[in-house]
């Protein structure tokens, strides 16, 4: 469905950066397994500290005996425009690691940063095979601890909902006006030589 996307870069970058952003209207169309495993194959292919790949995402396709117990993990706000999506995912990180030649685990610094990378490989694969992902922190962490078995030593980062992009009048009004590509602050807000200057 096209809209409009008013992004524009200050310097020289791929279109696909621009391109990727995260609506909240989906068609539910239906998605193949296939298709989950190759934007969770561009995860996996992340960079991670030791290489450690810390990321772990637990998914369930739309007409699945598993998407009604994700989807109810969703705050009220997201299951409204998430019940859409075709697939939604939770995604975790491992708050330990085993560094090479010791025998134990130990804590690590990285495991969410690392897993940032992971869900950004996967929310560019979506977008340049022509879906579009939406992460989320509105949902019940301590429920998706529970309910999916996640262990004590992993992180419950965030729950990512994936489907066709829908047109906007889908969505309750006051949504509707926010349906388009964000802006981002200016790079000089955000990049220092040097120097913290924020």
């Amino acid at each position: 469905m096209p809209q409009s996307n008013p992004r524009v870069a200050d310097h020289p970058i791929d279109s696909q950066f621009l391109n990727r952003w995260s609506p909240r209207a989906y068609t539910g169309a239906e998605i193949s397994e296939a298709t989950v495993m190759t934007f969770l194959e561009a995860a996996r292919w992340a960079p991670s500290s030791y290489n450690s790949q810390p990321w772990r995402f637990v998914f369930a396709r739309r007409g699945t005996p598993q998407w009604d117990s994700l989807l109810g993990l969703l705050n009220e706000f997201n299951r409204s425009w998430a019940d859409k999506a075709s697939v939604l995912l939770i995604v975790l990180s491992k708050t330990t690691f085993t560094p090479p030649g010791a025998a134990a685990p130990v804590p690590s610094a990285s495991h969410s940063f690392d897993t940032g990378s992971a869900w950004s490989y996967l929310a560019l694969q979506a977008s340049l095979s022509g879906w579009h992902a939406h992460a989320m922190a509105g949902f019940d962490k301590d429920r998706a601890r529970s309910e999916l078995g996640v262990p004590a030593d992993f992180s419950v980062e965030a729950a990512v909902a994936i489907g066709k992009l829908g047109d906007k009048s889908i969505l309750p009004e006051g949504m509707q006006a926010r349906e388009l590509p964000s802006s981002r602050e200016p790079l000089s807000k955000l990049a220092f030589e040097g120097k913290f200057q924020g």
